[in-house]
Protein backbone atom coordinates (compact mmCIF):
# COMPACT_ATOMS: atom_id res chain seq x y z
CA UNK A 1 0.00 0.00 0.00
CA UNK A 2 1.29 3.57 -1.13
CA UNK A 3 2.61 5.50 1.76
CA UNK A 4 0.16 8.91 2.53
CA UNK A 5 2.08 12.00 1.63
CA UNK A 6 3.71 14.08 4.36
CA UNK A 7 2.00 15.87 6.90
CA UNK A 8 4.35 18.80 5.50
CA UNK A 9 5.46 20.87 2.42
CA UNK A 10 8.67 22.53 2.08
CA UNK A 11 8.95 25.96 -0.19
CA UNK A 12 12.03 26.72 -0.96
CA UNK A 13 12.20 30.69 -1.67
CA UNK A 14 16.12 31.37 -2.35
CA UNK A 15 19.90 30.07 -2.50
CA UNK A 16 22.57 32.35 -1.84
CA UNK A 17 24.58 32.50 -5.15
CA UNK A 18 28.39 31.82 -3.44
CA UNK A 19 27.27 29.16 -0.60
CA UNK A 20 24.80 26.81 -0.31
CA UNK A 21 22.45 28.60 2.15
CA UNK A 22 18.38 28.32 1.86
CA UNK A 23 15.66 30.20 2.43
CA UNK A 24 12.49 28.28 2.66
CA UNK A 25 9.41 28.02 4.62
CA UNK A 26 8.10 24.33 6.16
CA UNK A 27 4.26 24.49 6.62
CA UNK A 28 3.43 22.12 9.47
CA UNK A 29 0.21 20.96 11.02
CA UNK A 30 0.76 23.74 13.63
CA UNK A 31 1.16 26.64 11.16
CA UNK A 32 4.13 27.57 8.73
CA UNK A 33 8.01 27.83 9.92
CA UNK A 34 10.44 30.35 8.53
CA UNK A 35 13.70 28.72 7.45
CA UNK A 36 16.46 28.62 9.06
CA UNK A 37 15.37 27.85 12.25
CA UNK A 38 17.16 27.65 15.47
CA UNK A 39 14.70 25.77 18.05
CA UNK A 40 14.41 26.04 21.62
CA UNK A 41 14.44 23.08 23.76
CA UNK A 42 11.25 22.50 26.15
CA UNK A 43 12.98 18.61 27.30
CA UNK A 44 10.33 17.65 29.81
CA UNK A 45 7.16 19.74 28.03
CA UNK A 46 8.42 23.15 29.72
CA UNK A 47 11.46 25.24 28.37
CA UNK A 48 13.37 26.37 31.37
CA UNK A 49 12.87 29.77 32.59
CA UNK A 50 10.01 30.73 29.53
CA UNK A 51 6.37 30.46 29.15
CA UNK A 52 5.12 29.92 26.24
CA UNK A 53 3.13 32.55 25.78
CA UNK A 54 6.99 34.23 25.73
CA UNK A 55 8.04 31.60 23.92
CA UNK A 56 5.14 32.98 21.17
CA UNK A 57 6.07 36.26 21.35
CA UNK A 58 9.71 36.01 21.10
CA UNK A 59 8.02 34.38 17.06
CA UNK A 60 9.21 31.06 18.33
CA UNK A 61 6.55 28.40 16.11
CA UNK A 62 8.77 25.27 16.54
CA UNK A 63 10.08 24.07 20.02
CA UNK A 64 11.51 20.65 21.07
CA UNK A 65 10.57 18.05 23.37
CA UNK A 66 11.97 14.94 24.27
CA UNK A 67 10.24 11.41 24.02
CA UNK A 68 12.25 9.67 26.60
CA UNK A 69 11.75 12.06 29.02
CA UNK A 70 7.99 12.37 28.28
CA UNK A 71 7.57 8.68 28.00
CA UNK A 72 8.62 8.52 31.74
CA UNK A 73 7.04 11.50 33.05
CA UNK A 74 4.03 12.17 32.80
CA UNK A 75 3.93 8.64 30.28
CA UNK A 76 1.89 7.02 27.82
CA UNK A 77 -1.50 7.21 29.32
CA UNK A 78 -1.75 10.52 30.74
CA UNK A 79 -1.03 11.66 27.14
CA UNK A 80 -3.18 9.88 25.30
CA UNK A 81 -6.27 11.07 27.92
CA UNK A 82 -4.84 14.82 27.49
CA UNK A 83 -5.03 14.63 23.46
CA UNK A 84 -1.54 14.87 23.34
CA UNK A 85 1.39 17.06 24.65
CA UNK A 86 0.39 20.20 22.52
CA UNK A 87 -2.90 20.04 25.18
CA UNK A 88 -0.45 18.82 28.12
CA UNK A 89 1.40 21.91 27.92
CA UNK A 90 -0.57 24.66 25.95
CA UNK A 91 1.27 25.04 23.10
CA UNK A 92 -0.43 25.99 19.98
CA UNK A 93 2.99 26.01 17.51
CA UNK A 94 5.09 23.54 16.36
CA UNK A 95 6.06 20.10 18.15
CA UNK A 96 9.15 18.39 17.47
CA UNK A 97 9.94 15.23 19.72
CA UNK A 98 13.73 13.32 19.62
CA UNK A 99 13.33 10.37 19.64
CA UNK A 100 15.25 9.28 22.58
CA UNK A 101 18.51 7.63 20.86
CA UNK A 102 20.70 10.76 22.46
CA UNK A 103 19.93 8.98 26.39
CA UNK A 104 22.20 6.21 24.67
CA UNK A 105 25.03 8.91 25.31
CA UNK A 106 23.94 10.92 27.70
CA UNK A 107 22.55 8.39 30.04
CA UNK A 108 25.24 5.08 29.11
CA UNK A 109 25.91 3.91 32.36
CA UNK A 110 22.26 3.68 32.51
CA UNK A 111 21.88 2.47 29.01
CA UNK A 112 22.56 -0.86 26.57
CA UNK A 113 22.11 -1.27 23.62
CA UNK A 114 20.90 -4.31 21.48
CA UNK A 115 19.22 -5.21 18.04
CA UNK A 116 16.01 -5.02 19.75
CA UNK A 117 16.29 -1.98 21.87
CA UNK A 118 17.94 0.03 24.33
CA UNK A 119 17.35 -1.03 27.76
CA UNK A 120 17.68 2.24 30.53
CA UNK A 121 17.37 2.37 33.75
CA UNK A 122 15.32 5.27 35.06
CA UNK A 123 17.15 8.08 36.60
CA UNK A 124 14.01 9.39 38.31
CA UNK A 125 13.53 5.55 40.01
CA UNK A 126 15.98 2.90 38.83
CA UNK A 127 13.26 1.12 36.78
CA UNK A 128 14.14 -0.54 34.07
CA UNK A 129 12.71 0.51 30.61
CA UNK A 130 13.46 -1.05 26.92
CA UNK A 131 12.91 1.71 24.28
CA UNK A 132 12.23 0.00 21.15
CA UNK A 133 11.73 1.64 17.70
CA UNK A 134 8.17 0.69 17.88
CA UNK A 135 7.74 2.05 21.08
CA UNK A 136 9.47 5.57 20.63
CA UNK A 137 7.45 5.94 17.64
CA UNK A 138 4.23 4.64 19.85
CA UNK A 139 5.04 7.63 22.76
CA UNK A 140 5.88 10.05 19.65
CA UNK A 141 2.37 9.43 18.28
CA UNK A 142 0.97 9.61 21.81
CA UNK A 143 2.85 12.98 22.21
CA UNK A 144 1.67 14.18 18.87
CA UNK A 145 4.17 15.75 17.92
CA UNK A 146 4.12 17.46 14.19
CA UNK A 147 8.06 15.97 13.64
CA UNK A 148 8.94 12.94 14.83
CA UNK A 149 12.64 11.16 14.97
CA UNK A 150 13.77 8.30 14.29
CA UNK A 151 15.21 6.07 16.95
CA UNK A 152 18.83 5.78 16.05
CA UNK A 153 22.02 4.23 17.66
CA UNK A 154 24.15 7.26 18.88
CA UNK A 155 27.95 6.51 19.13
CA UNK A 156 29.69 9.70 20.89
CA UNK A 157 31.63 11.07 17.60
CA UNK A 158 34.90 10.89 19.81
CA UNK A 159 34.77 6.73 19.95
CA UNK A 160 37.71 5.38 18.91
CA UNK A 161 36.26 2.02 17.79
CA UNK A 162 35.53 2.38 13.91
CA UNK A 163 32.86 -1.19 13.61
CA UNK A 164 31.25 0.28 16.55
CA UNK A 165 30.66 3.13 14.80
CA UNK A 166 29.67 1.21 11.34
CA UNK A 167 27.65 -1.01 13.80
CA UNK A 168 25.38 2.00 14.75
CA UNK A 169 25.20 3.35 11.26
CA UNK A 170 23.70 0.25 10.05
CA UNK A 171 21.56 -0.61 13.13
CA UNK A 172 20.10 2.75 12.46
CA UNK A 173 19.30 2.18 9.15
CA UNK A 174 17.36 -1.02 10.30
CA UNK A 175 15.69 0.80 13.11
CA UNK A 176 14.18 3.64 10.55
CA UNK A 177 12.74 0.68 8.79
CA UNK A 178 11.12 -0.69 11.84
CA UNK A 179 10.17 3.09 12.79
CA UNK A 180 8.39 3.40 9.31
CA UNK A 181 6.55 0.01 9.89
CA UNK A 182 5.35 1.24 13.24
CA UNK A 183 4.34 4.87 12.46
CA UNK A 184 0.49 4.89 12.79
CA UNK A 185 -0.59 8.43 12.21
CA UNK A 186 1.84 9.74 9.07
CA UNK A 187 -0.97 11.84 7.34
CA UNK A 188 -0.45 14.20 10.80
CA UNK A 189 3.10 13.45 11.68
CA UNK A 190 6.28 13.91 9.80
CA UNK A 191 8.91 11.17 10.57
CA UNK A 192 12.05 12.09 10.01
CA UNK A 193 15.30 9.86 9.97
CA UNK A 194 19.02 10.58 10.85
CA UNK A 195 22.72 10.14 9.40
CA UNK A 196 24.94 8.66 11.28
CA UNK A 197 28.53 7.88 10.92
CA UNK A 198 30.15 9.41 13.32
CA UNK A 199 33.60 11.47 11.70
CA UNK A 200 34.15 9.11 9.31
CA UNK A 201 33.13 10.81 5.88
CA UNK A 202 32.67 6.87 3.87
CA UNK A 203 29.84 5.67 6.30
CA UNK A 204 28.09 9.20 6.33
CA UNK A 205 28.13 8.82 2.19
CA UNK A 206 26.65 5.24 3.15
CA UNK A 207 23.99 6.44 5.16
CA UNK A 208 22.75 9.15 3.46
CA UNK A 209 22.42 6.95 0.37
CA UNK A 210 20.20 4.35 2.46
CA UNK A 211 18.24 6.87 4.28
CA UNK A 212 17.75 8.73 1.01
CA UNK A 213 16.07 5.52 -0.27
CA UNK A 214 13.23 5.35 2.72
CA UNK A 215 11.82 8.92 1.37
CA UNK A 216 11.24 10.32 5.00
CA UNK A 217 10.27 14.04 4.74
CA UNK A 218 12.73 15.56 6.34
CA UNK A 219 16.68 14.53 6.89
CA UNK A 220 18.38 14.95 9.66
CA UNK A 221 22.25 14.93 10.32
CA UNK A 222 23.07 13.27 13.86
CA UNK A 223 25.64 12.10 16.00
CA UNK A 224 27.50 15.19 16.17
CA UNK A 225 28.14 17.83 19.03
CA UNK A 226 30.03 15.07 20.80
CA UNK A 227 32.82 17.04 21.52
CA UNK A 228 34.43 16.78 18.13
CA UNK A 229 36.67 19.49 16.62
CA UNK A 230 34.57 22.24 15.02
CA UNK A 231 36.25 21.57 11.43
CA UNK A 232 35.59 17.66 11.68
CA UNK A 233 32.18 18.51 12.52
CA UNK A 234 32.01 21.33 9.36
CA UNK A 235 33.23 18.59 6.93
CA UNK A 236 30.47 16.12 8.22
CA UNK A 237 27.86 18.50 7.14
CA UNK A 238 29.16 19.84 4.92
CA UNK A 239 29.27 15.91 3.28
CA UNK A 240 25.85 15.22 3.99
CA UNK A 241 24.09 18.61 3.08
CA UNK A 242 25.93 17.92 -0.68
CA UNK A 243 24.66 14.57 -1.40
CA UNK A 244 21.18 15.50 0.33
CA UNK A 245 18.00 16.16 -1.98
CA UNK A 246 17.21 19.78 -2.02
CA UNK A 247 13.30 19.56 -1.65
CA UNK A 248 13.57 18.18 1.94
CA UNK A 249 14.49 20.41 5.26
CA UNK A 250 17.67 19.57 6.43
CA UNK A 251 18.23 19.56 10.58
CA UNK A 252 21.66 19.38 12.29
CA UNK A 253 21.24 18.30 15.63
CA UNK A 254 22.48 19.57 18.87
CA UNK A 255 23.98 22.62 17.74
CA UNK A 256 23.29 26.12 19.41
CA UNK A 257 26.63 28.31 19.80
CA UNK A 258 25.64 30.96 17.29
CA UNK A 259 29.24 30.96 14.83
CA UNK A 260 27.79 27.54 14.77
CA UNK A 261 24.39 28.58 13.47
CA UNK A 262 25.63 30.75 10.75
CA UNK A 263 28.02 28.86 9.71
CA UNK A 264 25.95 25.28 9.02
CA UNK A 265 23.40 27.39 7.70
CA UNK A 266 26.27 28.18 4.55
CA UNK A 267 27.20 24.91 4.14
CA UNK A 268 23.33 24.31 3.63
CA UNK A 269 21.65 23.19 6.89
CA UNK A 270 18.35 24.71 7.99
CA UNK A 271 17.11 23.48 11.33
CA UNK A 272 19.17 23.19 14.52
CA UNK A 273 18.37 23.11 18.70
CA UNK A 274 20.66 23.58 21.40
CA UNK A 275 19.54 23.82 25.19
CA UNK A 276 22.76 26.34 25.57
CA UNK A 277 20.84 29.69 25.93
CA UNK A 278 18.68 28.29 28.09
CA UNK A 279 21.55 26.65 29.80
CA UNK A 280 23.84 29.55 29.95
CA UNK A 281 21.42 32.09 31.20
CA UNK A 282 21.18 30.41 34.39
CA UNK A 283 24.87 30.50 34.69
CA UNK A 284 24.26 35.10 34.57
CA UNK A 285 25.11 34.96 31.03
CA UNK A 286 23.92 37.14 28.29
CA UNK A 287 24.59 36.80 24.19
CA UNK A 288 25.28 39.77 22.59
CA UNK A 289 25.94 40.35 18.85
CA UNK A 290 29.85 40.90 20.43
CA UNK A 291 30.16 37.85 22.46
CA UNK A 292 28.39 36.52 25.80
CA UNK A 293 28.56 38.65 28.76
CA UNK A 294 28.63 37.66 32.34
CA UNK A 295 26.30 39.40 34.56
CA UNK A 296 27.87 37.66 37.78
CA UNK A 297 30.70 40.55 37.21
CA UNK A 298 31.29 43.78 39.12
CA UNK A 299 31.71 45.43 36.75
CA UNK A 300 27.97 45.38 35.42
CA UNK A 301 26.89 46.26 39.03
CA UNK A 302 26.55 50.13 38.03
CA UNK A 303 25.40 49.60 34.27
CA UNK A 304 22.06 51.16 33.67
CA UNK A 305 21.62 49.95 30.05
CA UNK A 306 19.94 47.49 28.36
CA UNK A 307 21.52 44.05 27.43
CA UNK A 308 21.79 44.59 23.95
CA UNK A 309 20.59 48.81 22.62
CA UNK A 310 19.80 46.54 19.30
CA UNK A 311 17.91 43.88 20.71
CA UNK A 312 13.70 44.13 20.64
CA UNK A 313 13.04 41.28 23.01
CA UNK A 314 10.99 42.55 25.94
CA UNK A 315 13.89 42.76 28.42
CA UNK A 316 16.04 44.87 26.37
CA UNK A 317 12.91 46.83 25.27
CA UNK A 318 12.31 50.35 27.23
CA UNK A 319 9.12 50.74 29.04
CA UNK A 320 8.16 53.64 26.49
CA UNK A 321 8.19 51.06 23.88
CA UNK A 322 6.29 48.40 25.54
CA UNK A 323 8.95 46.54 26.98
CA UNK A 324 10.55 46.02 30.68
CA UNK A 325 13.27 48.06 30.43
CA UNK A 326 15.72 45.87 32.16
CA UNK A 327 18.88 47.12 33.08
CA UNK A 328 22.80 45.06 33.51
CA UNK A 329 22.59 46.63 36.90
CA UNK A 330 19.74 44.86 37.97
CA UNK A 331 20.61 41.54 36.04
CA UNK A 332 23.98 41.42 37.90
CA UNK A 333 21.31 42.40 41.19
CA UNK A 334 19.61 38.79 40.68
CA UNK A 335 22.16 36.76 38.88
CA UNK A 336 23.01 33.95 40.94
CA UNK A 337 20.68 34.14 43.59
CA UNK A 338 17.07 34.67 42.10
CA UNK A 339 15.06 32.52 39.78
CA UNK A 340 13.53 35.87 38.07
CA UNK A 341 17.32 36.73 36.95
CA UNK A 342 17.75 33.49 35.19
CA UNK A 343 14.64 33.87 33.57
CA UNK A 344 14.85 37.61 32.38
CA UNK A 345 18.48 36.26 30.71
CA UNK A 346 16.15 33.03 28.66
CA UNK A 347 13.76 35.79 27.71
CA UNK A 348 16.78 37.65 26.00
CA UNK A 349 19.03 34.81 25.03
CA UNK A 350 16.57 33.07 23.45
CA UNK A 351 15.12 36.11 21.38
CA UNK A 352 18.44 37.11 20.56
CA UNK A 353 18.95 33.13 18.18
CA UNK A 354 15.58 33.63 17.29
CA UNK A 355 16.13 37.37 15.56
CA UNK A 356 20.01 36.18 14.56
CA UNK A 357 18.36 33.57 11.99
CA UNK A 358 15.80 36.03 11.25
CA UNK A 359 18.67 38.16 9.89
CA UNK A 360 20.13 35.17 8.32
CA UNK A 361 17.14 34.11 6.49
CA UNK A 362 16.62 38.01 5.56
CA UNK A 363 20.46 38.09 4.37
CA UNK A 364 19.73 34.92 2.03
CA UNK A 365 16.21 36.05 0.30
CA UNK A 366 18.30 39.67 -0.68
CA UNK A 367 21.24 37.48 -1.97
CA UNK A 368 23.82 39.62 0.59
CA UNK A 369 25.06 36.65 3.14
CA UNK A 370 28.50 36.31 2.53
CA UNK A 371 28.52 40.32 3.44
CA UNK A 372 26.51 39.36 5.97
CA UNK A 373 29.00 36.72 7.15
CA UNK A 374 32.21 39.05 7.08
CA UNK A 375 30.14 41.83 8.90
CA UNK A 376 29.07 39.59 11.80
CA UNK A 377 32.24 37.80 12.47
CA UNK A 378 34.10 40.84 12.32
CA UNK A 379 31.85 41.81 14.92
CA UNK A 380 32.12 38.95 17.10
CA UNK A 381 35.71 38.52 16.62
CA UNK A 382 37.01 41.16 16.64
CA UNK A 383 40.85 39.91 16.35
CA UNK A 384 40.09 37.57 13.64
CA UNK A 385 37.60 34.76 13.47
CA UNK A 386 38.71 31.32 14.82
CA UNK A 387 40.24 29.01 12.30
CA UNK A 388 37.61 26.41 11.70
CA UNK A 389 35.07 29.10 10.49
CA UNK A 390 37.48 30.65 8.29
CA UNK A 391 38.04 27.09 6.56
CA UNK A 392 34.59 25.80 6.32
CA UNK A 393 33.42 29.35 5.41
CA UNK A 394 36.40 29.44 2.33
CA UNK A 395 35.09 25.72 1.59
CA UNK A 396 32.00 27.73 0.62
CA UNK A 397 33.18 30.89 -1.30
CA UNK A 398 33.65 33.53 2.06
CA UNK A 399 36.60 34.85 2.63
CA UNK A 400 36.82 36.01 6.48
CA UNK A 401 39.68 37.13 8.47
CA UNK A 402 41.29 34.70 10.77
CA UNK A 403 42.76 35.30 14.01
CA UNK A 404 46.25 34.91 15.38
CA UNK A 405 45.39 32.11 17.67
CA UNK A 406 43.46 29.60 14.98
CA UNK A 407 42.16 26.82 17.83
CA UNK A 408 40.11 24.33 16.41
CA UNK A 409 37.43 24.59 19.13
CA UNK A 410 35.22 21.90 19.42
CA UNK A 411 31.95 21.15 19.76
CA UNK A 412 29.83 20.08 22.87
CA UNK A 413 27.20 18.28 23.33
CA UNK A 414 23.95 19.35 24.89
CA UNK A 415 20.78 18.42 26.21
CA UNK A 416 18.24 19.69 28.67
Amino acid sequence: MPRPPPALTFTLHARCSTTRARASTLLLPHGPVQLPIFMPVATQASLKGLTYAQLRDAGCRLCLNNTYHLGLKPGKEVLDAVGGAHRLQGWGGNLLTDSGGFQMVSLLKLAKVTEEGVRFLSPHDGEPMLLTPEHSIALQNSIGSDIMMQLDDVIATTSPDLERMREAMHRSVRWLDRCIAAHRRPENQNLFCIIQGGLDLELRRECVEEMVKRDTPGIAIGGLSGGEAKDAFCRVVKECTGLLPEGKPRYVMGVGYPEDLVVAVALGADMFDCVWPTRTARFGNAVVPTGTLNLRNAAFATDFGPIDTECRCEVCRPVSEGGLGITRAYLHHLAGKETAGAHLLTVHNVSYLLALMGRVREAILEDRFPEFLKGWFERRFPDGAPGWAVEALAGVGVSIRGGEEEGKGDVEMAEG
